[in-house]
């Protein structure tokens, strides 16, 4: 008997599961807040270069005959960002003139803000040392220091925001290493719970220290919780989950990535500051560190590492939730592992990397999920972590791109139960590709309709991640699942590294962009079709059982072609034949 079969028989998807999958999805979905942060945090708004400082109309900066006559206008009519004249032109305020060849230079004295949108982001911050937000906050208001240097991330230092990006999901690819192998290590209780305070701390600290390389440390910090989060959330889901709630708990860890996106948007237009946008979306995650000690270690871990006495205590837990309190005080070690005595048999405890690549089988898993994970984050991050190229309100665009994943998780929840994992995942790669490489072709005017068709690419490409997620959960056995879930992450974190790079090509070939992110889709796509379809079948405990599993597999079809070719040997020595 498989332990698919002992969960069933403490209560299947009771009360415990519920309660545990709700507990453990409500972290995702502030997660998926900190993920698309910095489109409000970074947000550039319009901005010109300040007046020279030794003219005395400096004081009349904002006014607009002070604008016409420093600062030259771009090919749409609107004031250059990055350039001004050297000495005011006085000549342009009359309707009818126009300067030619007057000299220009950078923006020597710094910018001037639009802050009817965004009051304040990383882009326009006031720098200082350390801790000079607070000090700001605490400082009497008769004191008047004198105003500490800005960041200003615009112009030549506009890369620096795309860094800070950059930087974040390097985190997140270093946090797929470190809590995939911890996780297998150590369990995945205990690098979730320090996960959600290592969050906590380090959302906090973005927001109070005021320099731009402690901004990066911190937000490289809290990028490496988001794969000890979304991991280890998921394991717990999978492995406690009977084989008939799996692919409906995937769905939600889908549901709670949207439920996130839709709650940042609505945040971010309330608490337009981004300091405290910072806090709002960081401070939670004190409360989910506080009752993630109730959360029960997963005991198909426990027994396969040899703590089968916690795993009854855990299993009894369960069993009194879920109502079958005298099934869980029947439960001893000798029960259990009757459960379990098949799957455990030739436990292989080795956390190595390597045993990803050890046998055949799993070869080919581990190098299917790599292109798929990549390509996915690639065209995914590619299309949403820059909502203003779109032209429209960022608040907007960010519910848009929220609201377009429901119908889509819905219907690959409905294909996922029904047609199969195989099919669904490639189906909306293949699509998501086609889409934006079409996008294309639309002429650039039509931002309303470029804008909708990216919104559509992107809820597939959301779907499909989260169904990759579930997926490969399934395709990996107990001993090395986290591992190999760490390992994909790492691909898809590659692939999110990747995507601000590709998009910086944009600046040199439009074409490049949409090419690179749907040409990768699509070959994802492909890849998912050499993959074993998994849907109603038991979750894999060893690499053995799996090898097996394979094995039998291929014996099934060699033994169906055998009889295919008996049977056509019989027909061939038919008087039929013969009359023919």
């Amino acid at each position: 008997m498989a332990f698919a079969d002992l969960l069933d028989a403490l209560g299947g998807v009771g009360r415990f599961q519920l309660v545990s999958t709700a507990l453990l999805l409500l972290p995702c979905s502030l997660l998926a807040c900190h993920n698309f942060l910095q489109n409000f945090t970074a947000a550039v708004p319009r901005h010109h270069c300040r007046g020279p400082a030794g003219h005395a109309e400096t004081a009349a900066n904002n006014s607009g005959a002070w604008l016409r006559a420093t600062i030259p206008l771009d090919q749409l009519g609107t004031p250059e960002p990055c350039r001004r004249f050297r000495e005011p032109q006085w000549a342009l305020l009359n309707p009818n003139t126009s300067v030619h060849g007057a000299a220009t230079e950078g923006c020597r004295d710094g910018w001037v803000y639009d802050r009817s949108i965004f009051p304040s982001t990383i882009v326009m911050e006031v720098g200082g040392g350390r801790g000079a937000w607070g000090a700001r906050c605490l400082r009497p208001r008769l004191e008047r220091p004198s105003p500490p240097p800005q960041w200003d991330l615009v112009c030549e230092a506009r890369s620096l925001r795309d860094v800070a990006q950059s930087i974040y999901m390097a985190g997140v690819l270093v946090g797929a290493a470190v809590f995939g192998s911890l996780a297998d290590r150590l369990g995945r209780k205990g690098p979730l719970v320090w996960s959600y305070l290592q969050l906590a701390v380090s959302g906090a600290a973005t927001a109070y220290f005021s320099s731009f390389s402690a901004y990066c440390v911190f937000r490289f910090l809290m990028g490496m919780t988001f794969s000890g989060i979304i991991l280890n959330s998921l394991s717990l889901v999978v492995e406690w989950m009977p084989t008939r709630g799996r692919t409906v708990a995937g769905i939600l860890l889908g549901f709670s990535f949207t439920l996130g996106q839709l709650i940042l948007a609505g945040l971010a237009y309330l608490i337009r500051p981004w300091r405290w946008l910072q806090l709002a979306v960081s401070t939670p995650f004190l409360v989910f560190f506080l009752y993630s000690w109730w959360l029960p270690e997963s005991s198909r871990w426990l027994l396969l590492h040899g703590k089968s006495q916690l795993a009854v205590q855990n299993l009894r837990k369960v069993a009194a939730m879920n109502g079958r309190r005298e099934e869980g005080e029947r439960l001893s070690q000798e029960v259990v592992s009757s459960y379990i005595q098949s799957e455990f048999r030739s436990v292989h405890t080795s956390s190595s990397v390597l045993d990803l690549f050890r046998t055949p089988a799993i070869r080919k898993v581990t190098c299917c999920l790599m292109v798929v994970w990549f390509s996915n984050s690639l065209a995914y991050y590619g299309l949403a972590m820059d909502l203003q190229k779109f032209g429209f309100s960022v608040y907007v665009v960010q519910v848009l791109f929220g609201v377009i994943d429901i119908p889509a998780m819905l219907v690959a929840a409905t294909t996922m139960i029904y047609v199969g994992r195989r099919a669904t995942v490639a189906s909306f790669l293949i699509l998501a590709g086609l889409m934006v490489i079409a996008n294309m072709f639309v002429p650039e005017d039509m931002q309303p309709l470029r804008t909708a068709q990216a919104a559509l690419g992107k809820g597939c490409l959301a779907s499909s991640f989260i169904c990759v997620y579930l997926f490969t959960g399934e395709l990996y056995p107990t001993e090395i699942r986290q591992m190999g879930m760490g390992f994909a992450s790492v691909s898809a974190r590659l692939g999110g590294l990747a995507a601000p790079l590709i998009t910086a090509v944009g600046e040199f070939n439009a074409v490049l962009p949409p090419v690179g992110f749907g040409a990768t889709s699509i070959l994802a796509g492909l890849a998912v079709c050499f993959l074993a379809e998994t849907r109603h079948a038991p979750l894999v405990e060893t690499i053995e059982a799996m090898e097996r599993r394979v094995k039998e597999g291929l014996s099934r079809k060699e033994a169906e072609g055998k009889r295919e070719e008996i049977s056509l040997q019989q027909l061939g020595a038919s008087p039929l034949k013969e009359t023919i």
